[in-house]
């Protein structure tokens, strides 16, 4: 059987490699970014000196050689499913038996005046880095445009060279169409600690050039601000504008189902570029993130082999850092208050550390949790999570949890403290942080 990959990510080369382990089929990769797989999400500490440009490169040339995997780089111009053929750039062809496309994300530029400029860009692919470490020579100051976790990053890679950095976030306060309004509050105010000029309900209007270098930006407000650097960073959206005349179904992404089978026959998708047609209960159509890909790639790869699988992600969790502060998610944690759920938090007075608990108010089952500058026990939390442990037993056993190193501070004590006066209750404490306790826990 001749398998074709379409992308060189975490989802495609994990689907190859399972392939590869438990099969000897014909397996071919296609990439037009580059030759080798690398740690997308690394990429900021490559800008910043804290690993080299190798380090983020998990299998050099020799993997895809030892694995007889073939790898092209070309791009893919469209996908002739009716005769089974992938259409390259060149007007070569390659067929398949088996296709599986993972083609990943791509940055969404939305349509502002000026965004071809000569200093307006993103931060998601390798060529990017690359383009930013041109562009440092010469930057005094840089506009960062969108209000997420690669818009944090960049802010950080720049500042971390000691350029000026304006932010501009639509929102009252950063990323607070998913944190909560206290979370969020706390990272504003942290990026603003960080001297970087920090812009709430402010919004790119116009990038302004000359030569066509961009030399200033107007903003929603009227302000003029001069810059030689704007950063895009407005989100992402599914890579896949070359399947748009073809017959295979999208939405926003490539539609699939939960054996991540497309409507054409002998078709799977995969990673950011895939849409979920019927995602399970928290989870939604497309997650880009790191862990879903790799998860996918597996799957897709036991699917093809035989061994029918469905899709189940589990519980939602996600993990980002804001400069120094330390973000963990696990469950259900709206951003804004909803009727029937109850919210447990508690903030350090002095430090950027919270506690948030998320909880059904009427069967009082745990449904998820908010950290910042702490960290909790992925599987822990999980357990909880999975089992709709009461919050009450949840609270008297929040040791467990607990996953900062033996010498830091424990809050979860004042946790309990607030959920004892807020309800009237006398709960206590029932734990001791200890790995036994912890493994004996899980085990059961």
């Amino acid at each position: 059987m001749k398998i074709v990959i379409i992308g060189n990510g975490i989802s495609g080369i994990t689907a190859a490699k399972t392939l590869r382990k438990h099969s000897d089929h014909q397996i071919i990769v296609l990439s037009d970014e580059s030759e080798l797989f690398f740690s997308r999400t690394a990429l900021m500490y490559v800008f910043m000196g804290h690993m080299r440009a190798k380090d983020i490169i998990p299998h050099n040339k020799k993997f895809y050689d030892d694995n007889n995997i073939e790898l092209y780089l070309t791009r893919v111009r469209t996908v002739d499913f009716d005769s089974k053929s992938i259409i390259l750039e060149d007007d070569n062809f390659i067929d398949y038996d088996r296709l599986i496309i993972a083609t990943g994300s791509k940055p969404r530029l939305m349509n502002w005046p000026g965004k071809q400029l000569d200093g307006v860009q993103t931060l998601y692919h390798i060529q990017d880095l690359e383009n930013i470490e041109r562009l440092c020579e010469n930057m005094e100051r840089g506009i960062i445009v969108g209000g997420g976790l690669i818009g944090v990053e960049l802010a950080e890679m720049l500042h971390s060279r000691n350029i000026p950095v304006t932010m501009l976030v639509r929102e009252s306060q950063y990323w607070s169409s998913v944190l909560p309004l206290e979370e969020a509050k706390m990272v504003s105010d942290h990026i603003r600690k960080h001297s970087i000029d920090l812009k709430l309900n402010t919004e790119l209007k116009e990038i302004w050039g000359d030569k066509k270098k961009v030399k200033m930006i107007l903003t929603n407000t009227g302000e003029k601000i001069n810059c030689e650097f704007v950063g895009l960073t407005v989100g992402v959206q599914p890579n896949i504008d070359f399947l748009h005349f073809t017959k295979l179904e999208k939405n926003k992404g490539i539609l699939i189902n939960d054996r991540l089978e497309t409507n054409m026959e002998g078709v799977y998708a995969i990673g950011d570029c895939a849409e979920i047609r019927n995602p399970k209960e928290g989870r939604k159509n497309i997650e880009a993130v790191w862990y879903t890909g790799r998860m996918m790639g597996e799957l897709a790869a036991h699917n093809i082999l035989g061994k029918e699988m469905n899709y189940n992600p589990g519980v939602w969790f996600n993990s980002a850092k804001f400069f120094d502060i330390e973000y963990q998610v696990y469950g259900s944690v709206p951003n804004n208050p909803r009727e029937g759920i109850g919210q447990l938090f508690w903030k350090h007075p002095k430090k950027n550390k919270s506690i948030r608990l998320v909880y059904d108010l009427s069967t009082k089952e745990i449904m998820g949790f908010n950290l910042m500058g702490i960290r909790y026990r992925h599987e822990v939390c999980e357990k909880w999570i999975s089992e709709k442990t009461h919050i009450e037993d949840v609270l008297s056993n929040l040791t467990l949890a607990n996953f900062d190193p033996e010498f830091f501070s424990s809050y979860e004590r004042l946790l309990v403290d607030a959920y004892n006066q807020e309800t009237g209750s006398s709960l206590k404490l029932k734990q001791k942080k200890s790995l036994y306790k912890v493994l004996n826990f899980l085990s059961k």
